[in-house]
């Protein structure tokens, strides 16, 4: 029984580590997307605007980070 617990609380370390790195990417992405220009005004993001509302959604821009983070995940898979 005591193996259990420890393999338990092992696991649960290293899903704390993982979801602390996700974390810090986001934040990291957050502080350098203000300096790439081109992220959310690319051609087919859609943008609405009107007195009182604006509707962004960037389709496209979430389409090409779609894609690049699953080549990263296919070329670091193992």
């Amino acid at each position: 029984m005591k193996g259990f617990w420890m393999f338990a609380v092992g696991a649960l370390g290293k899903l704390l580590i993982l979801i602390g790195v996700f974390i810090v990417a986001i934040g990291v992405l957050l502080l350098i997307g203000e300096k790439i220009a081109w992220i959310g005004k690319l051609p087919g993001d859609i943008v609405i605007k009107k007195e009182k509302f604006t509707f962004y959604f960037p389709i496209t821009t979430s389409i090409i980070l779609s894609i690049l983070v699953t080549l990263l995940f296919t070329f670091f898979r193992k």
